[in-house]
């Protein structure tokens, strides 16, 4: 039993299926290690893993329709009240996905059958190690992220042991061209695996190096079979690639890596824990849960949803993921991990709401890795945001796509009922953590800064149009994934759309005095939202484009969250009627990170009942599979990583909301949860903080790094707080 929440989980059972494999990356190269005990396998993943259309396909469809030469005729249309007039801005081409991500192969480790007493599988969130136990025998592995390679130990493994890579996962296509090859090496073996696409010169190879002790290998199917060794470590990477790979160059770098860490499964975990666990260890919840609780396997807490030691263990967790798959990219919709190439909506970068959500904690948690992999992904993909902005609307600048698969930022997923290449505010959503990153900080990133004038760029040449009162009019507007009674899916002025012209352009202000005059008037001169006759902020700013509330996206309420321009204490009417709209707003078809959006927007306005029922949702929904990673709906329906990526925001903002000028502390507390102690968060001006809260009041103590006078809030009202760099303050709440 633990006095202290615990930093991993474990199983008493081996997992059968892979949604249940214990999971470990760097960012890069992802494992999933499950399977039986005398048939370990371990699914190799790497975010780089889409697969391409044939060579010599048209990929005309890959790229952004042509459409503004069109775009003033619609926009005369709608504005003239036509409100389906944008189902015509179109190309006529069908819905197209983004290139699906999927798995490359599946490491199999076959021991010869014996006793299974004493099984027992572990993860450990601090190392990223994830173990198999059983009958004396040890089976270990990491992802490293000081050298990018997937590390696995075996000692014991019994008489002989039989190493296979094999690509025949769910889903695969029978027209793969693979092809197996097995090198003797003076240690034991060099395994490759390269696989073609069908119709392509482009594949991939994964390279298994197999060091064994006191050990004769031989080589046999896809592999190699090691007798009578003591202990076997295999290193893998994975390559994609045009043509032909050099699996022997490979095999050369693994050994010479083998040989730095004087072939020690310790020593190269040693250089990999400094880049794994500082990031993991800079936060922490205690929730004082039961001990006895904290002691239980992961599969029977889930039983428990109302354990406060299952809240614990889920908040590590999802940090630990989140960190775990990011790095190059990152996380998808699956983080890094799929064990099937069939993967849900392509495994796809969703930037409309599942991206967002996934990484919202990573400021606030102290995981700048998490932010650099997303800021990885926007600068790489600004040529072709800049593509979708000349192609769709005519203009300087840069819009962001609604789906990626990584390789590309191109907007081509969408359809009549997803008109998502209408959608302009993705670029500000993508780029406000961004944003969040310099100010907690205190410095101001160039690359940020030139992306940001970008997306002014863009408003100002796209802002031109007037309503017949000569008001600006953002023409045509879209609401993600929503439509109006009264219209079609390509609208005006949806509120999201509002919102997000506004911050992008007072945003770039910021960063850019020279231009700050000239975007703060093109600001000032969007329209104000509306409120409806519910009372409630309306989700389209525009007169017979009524709401539909039984929705699981909350686009509409983009100002609340993860924006502050409407906040119960500057615009409490305005935080009224979006309280209101929340209120009205249905759950559809209960997917995980409806919930969890509908909590985060709750905790802005200082509801922590409307939190607490979220998270009820979502953990007794059973949204999450035994290995902690989540599923898209109810009853584990779906592999998916937004519950286990968001949830540790929505306890953060429920615990501490900061902005470069404000703190606010206990906003709205879920019930659940009445006595903790959050540690290490990092705040928008600048400070650490450690908070503990019961139900008779708050400690917080705030490690300023620079000298700063804010504004605090509690729930006894506000006051001026300075702030000295380097000299701690200690607060002291009373909440009864």
């Amino acid at each position: 039993m633990s006095a202290t929440p615990v930093h991993g989980t474990w199983e008493p059972r081996p997992a059968a299926r892979w949604e249940d494999a214990y999971l470990s990356g760097n960012g890069r190269h992802g494992a999933m290690a499950f399977g039986h005990p005398h048939d370990e396998q371990v699914i190799v993943t790497h975010h780089t893993l889409v697969r391409p259309d044939p060579d010599g396909q048209d990929d005309h469809d890959r790229h952004p329709p042509r459409l503004a030469h069109r775009l003033r005729e619609i926009q005369d249309r709608l504005l003239a009240g036509d409100l389906a007039a944008a189902e015509d801005l179109t190309d006529g081409r069908p819905l197209r996905w983004v290139r699906p991500f999927h798995p490359a192969f599946r490491i199999r480790l076959r021991l010869s059958p014996g006793d299974l007493d004493d099984h027992r599988r572990t993860l450990d969130f601090r190392t990223g190690v994830a173990a198999t136990h059983c009958a004396g025998r040890t089976a270990r592995l990491f992802v490293s992220r000081a050298d990018d390679v997937l590390v696995q130990h075996v000692t014991a493994p019994a008489a002989a042991l039989d190493i296979a890579l094999d690509h025949r996962l769910p889903g695969a296509p029978g027209t793969l061209d693979v092809r197996h090859d097995t090198v003797p090496t003076p240690d034991g073996a060099l395994l490759g695996l390269r696989v073609r696409y069908p119709g392509s010169t482009r594949g991939y190879t994964g390279v298994t190096l197999v060091a064994a002790t006191d050990d004769a290998t031989a080589p046999a199917p896809r592999g190699a079979r090691v007798e009578d060794a003591r202990s076997v470590l295999l290193l893998t990477r994975i390559r994609r690639h045009t043509g032909e790979s050099d699996t022997l160059a490979e095999g050369r770098a693994l050994r010479d890596l083998l040989h730095l860490a004087g072939g020690s499964f310790d020593a190269l975990l040693a250089r990999h824990l400094p880049h794994h666990r500082t990031a993991y260890d800079r936060v922490t919840l205690d929730l004082a849960a039961d001990p006895a609780e904290r002691a239980l396997p992961g599969s029977a807490l889930l039983t428990r949803p109302d354990s406060p030691a299952l809240t614990e263990r889920l908040f590590a967790a999802g940090r630990y993921h989140l960190l775990s798959s990011s790095g190059l990219n990152p996380p998808r919709l699956t983080g890094l991990w799929t064990g099937d190439w069939d993967t849900a909506w392509s495994g796809a970068f969703t930037t409309d709401a599942n991206l967002n959500l996934q990484t919202a904690s990573a400021t606030a948690a102290a995981l700048p890795e998490v932010t650099e992999a997303l800021a990885s992904l926007v600068h790489r993909q600004l040529p072709d945001w800049r593509d979708n902005a000349r192609a769709v609307f005519g203009a300087r600048g840069v819009v962001a796509p609604a789906h990626t698969d990584g390789a590309t930022g191109h907007a081509y997923h969408f359809d009549r009922a997803y008109p998502l290449h209408l959608w302009t505010a993705g670029a500000d959503w993508l780029l406000k953590p961004l944003v969040d990153h310099d100010e907690t900080y205190g410095r101001r990133d160039p690359r940020t800064a030139a992306a940001l004038a970008e997306v002014a760029a863009f408003y100002e040449d796209f802002l031109t149009r007037t309503d017949s009162e000569g008001r600006l009019a953002v023409v045509p507007s879209y609401s993600p994934e929503n439509r109006p009674t009264g219209g079609s899916w390509g609208a005006l002025n949806a509120a999201m759309d509002l919102s997000a012209a506004r911050h992008a352009l007072l945003t770039a202000a910021t960063y850019h005095p020279e231009h700050a005059d000239r975007w703060r008037a093109l600001a000032a001169t969007l329209p104000p939202h509306r409120i409806n006759a519910d009372g409630a902020l309306a989700e389209w700013a525009w007169p017979g484009l009524e709401d539909v509330y039984d929705h699981r996206h909350l686009s509409h309420l983009y100002g609340v969250w993860p924006l502050e321009e409407i906040t119960p204490h500057d615009t409490p009417e305005l935080a009224a009627a979006a309280h209101r709209a929340l209120c009205l707003r249905g759950a559809e078809n209960d997917s995980a990170h409806g919930h969890l959006h509908h909590a985060l927007v709750a905790a802005r306005l200082h509801d922590g009942d409307r939190v607490g029922h979220a998270l009820h949702q979502v953990l007794h929904g059973d949204h999450f599979h035994d290995s902690l990673m989540s599923s898209h709906y109810p009853r584990r329906d779906v592999y998916n990583a937004d519950a286990a990526h968001t949830l540790p925001a929505v306890l953060i903002e429920a615990l501490v909301r900061s902005t470069p000028d404000r703190l606010v502390l206990l906003p709205a507390p879920p019930p659940a949860h009445p006595r903790g102690a959050l540690r290490g968060i990092r705040t928008r001006f600048g400070a650490g903080l450690d908070l503990t809260w019961t139900p008779d009041g708050a400690t917080a103590v705030l490690r300023p790094t620079r000298t700063h006078r804010i504004e605090l809030r509690t729930s006894a009202g506000a006051r001026v707080l300075d702030l000295a760099a380097g000299e701690d303050r200690v607060l002291t709440l009373r909440t009864r």
